[in-house]
């Protein structure tokens, strides 16, 4: 069993990189819903970046992005894409997700794409994201919901992470995410999946604390 998630994601970097994306028509809808969103003076972080392409498209359109991932070998791929690019206010950083040090309500938008169903606890994360976010803050999410789109691989997954072949992978449906970030203190303002074994794409709003009384 791979313990260190970090090693089978370093091993895959280079295939990860030349990837193509499996459904480009719904990843521009997702770039182009999530730009609606952006201010030029915006702080972004993404958790799980991979080799940075989504971070790098985005940049031209906020002040700063600190893009995290916890395999080495991606975010040395994301760097040098970065300077292929000449893109400057990215900020590809390795990371866990649990060692981050982002201060609390310092973040306009938080992104997690292909992420929430690869980590222990999709909860703790969310609740991280709330804490990074200032208050009306979006968390920007692009999730396969495994129970929903791919629950017939729920008993073949856990033989290969035991054989080292592949990483965690934890089921949940889409309803079931959508509770989450509710019990977060999310409100939920886009939802769409183009297709029945899609991802889901989700914005969520952190809720501003109601004692706050504007004007």
């Amino acid at each position: 069993m791979t313990k260190d998630p970090s090693k089978f994601w370093n091993g895959m970097a280079e295939r990860y990189a030349r990837s193509q994306i499996p459904d480009d028509a719904a990843y521009q809808k997702k770039l182009e819903i999530t730009q609606s969103y952006f201010r030029p003076d915006m702080q972004v972080l993404e958790i799980g970046c991979g080799t940075g392409t989504t971070s790098l498209i985005h940049a031209p359109h906020v002040a700063h992005i600190l893009a995290t991932d916890i395999s080495e070998n991606m975010i040395s791929i994301a760097k040098d894409k970065a300077a292929a690019q000449n893109v400057t206010n990215v900020t590809f950083q390795v990371s866990a997700i649990d060692e981050l040090a982002v201060a609390e309500e310092s973040m306009d938008v938080v992104m997690a794409h292909s992420i929430l169903h690869l980590v222990e606890d999709r909860d703790a994360v969310i609740a991280k994201a709330f804490s990074w976010l200032k208050p009306g803050g979006g968390f920007v999410i692009s999730s396969i919901c495994m129970s929903d789109a791919l629950g017939f691989l729920r008993p073949v997954l856990p033989i290969g992470r035991m054989l080292g072949l592949l990483p965690l992978v934890r089921f949940f449906s889409e309803a079931e995410l959508m509770a989450s970030l509710t019990d977060a203190g999310f409100n939920i303002e886009h939802q769409w999946r183009p297709k029945k074994r899609a991802a889901t794409f989700v914005i969520a709003r952190k809720k501003r604390a109601e004692a706050i009384n504007i004007g």
